[in-house]
């Protein structure tokens, strides 16, 4: 079974789309997406092509990413539909020029995975910075409406205290850690986008997500708020490599699509917004704990090894506050406790 074959999954979208009616303003609009086939942007894509499947006018996708073949085994349910259109596109490129018009461009093209960062810094460094400037030369050529671009709660670094970033409280990086390379690209990929603006009048827009899950993930994927829900579905027990107390603002991938969406359609142009619900902000061990009862299993702790050490996330606080996004209108719909549910109950059926 396909996602888009997932009744579950359809249901859920559905309530998502029964909670922001104000997303059928996309109607007859185009909105490119890079990145459609991971984490965050499938789930974007998904809610834009169920949706319009009732619209008079449908949302064009363009679903821009490396393989086609991929792209339209994931979205296979509209594959053939012409509201749904495949871009090759690599965040690598330096140059974006395709012969199309988007009214919109959501950004979130990205390496995310640590033990991918800490292989390759340098292309994760420059993939972030040189794939940010190709997309905002095409949208200020192209006259794209608006830029969205997906950064991360990584942008603010380390602080002291357990209180949930706000967008202007930034932290210490280690500039001279290859794992920076991550947060270090983001920050200046954000800048960028000021810069663009206050160049050549680009409007852009920046939503930094948390720690995002959901049966979006890929299967290799080894950050724990994927590689664990997996480990659940298929019935294994939960192996934690640190005490667990680290603070984390979890979203459901449907989520944090509707968090974007609503971004993109009302957010402050040049504002950043935390994705983030007070009664989504939990610990590692708490995540760990629920996933582990979802699923009948165990969670157990396991010293790591030198190697994965260098992977973690060097934040010990991350959680998020949210207050600006809610202004906006946005709330989360799953609770941790059912976020997970929901996500095991559609892995489970895929499998």
């Amino acid at each position: 079974m396909r996602m888009t074959e997932s009744q579950n999954w359809l249901n859920d979208i559905d309530e998502i789309l029964a909670a922001y009616p104000d997303f059928r303003s996309l109607s007859g609009k185009s909105v490119l997406v890079t990145g459609a086939s991971g984490l965050i942007c499938s789930a974007v894509c998904d809610i834009l092509l169920r949706m319009s499947e009732t619209l008079p006018e449908p949302v064009t996708v363009i679903a821009a990413g490396r393989s086609e073949e991929k792209m339209r085994a994931r979205f296979s349910r509209y594959a053939d539909q012409p509201y749904f259109r495949y871009l090759a596109y690599d965040a690598n490129d330096t140059v974006f020029a395709p012969d199309l018009k988007a009214d919109f461009l959501i950004h979130g093209a990205s390496n995310a995975y640590p033990a991918r960062v800490i292989r390759e810094p340098v292309e994760t460094m420059l993939s972030n910075f040189t794939g940010m400037y190709a997309l905002l030369s095409y949208a200020r050529s192209a006259g794209t409406q608006r830029v969205l671009y997906i950064s991360s709660s990584e942008v603010y670094g380390k602080k002291e205290g357990n209180h949930p970033y706000k967008e202007n409280e930034y932290g210490y990086v280690d500039l001279l850690s290859p794992r920076s390379s991550y947060a270090v690209g983001k920050r200046a990929a954000e800048t960028l986008c000021a810069s663009f603006y206050d160049e050549y009048g680009v409007d852009a827009v920046i939503i930094r997500p948390g720690h995002i899950y959901g049966p979006t993930a890929s299967k290799a994927d080894n950050r724990v708020s994927s590689a664990w829900p997996y480990a659940v579905a298929r019935g294994e027990d939960l192996v934690m490599k640190s005490d667990g107390s680290q603070l984390r603002s979890y979203c459901h991938c449907l989520d944090t699509a509707s968090a974007i969406l609503t971004a993109l359609l009302t957010g402050e142009t040049m504002h950043p917004y935390n994705i983030s619900d007070p009664a989504c902000v939990i610990s590692i061990r708490d995540m760990g704990e629920l996933l582990a009862k979802a699923g009948g299993v165990r969670l157990i702790r396991e010293e790591p090894t030198e190697l994965e050490k260098k992977a973690f996330n060097p934040m010990s606080n991350s959680s998020l506050d949210g207050t600006h996004l809610s202004a906006l209108g946005w709330k989360a719909l799953f609770t941790p406790e059912r976020g997970f549910a929901h996500t095991i109950a559609v892995l489970k059926e895929l499998m």
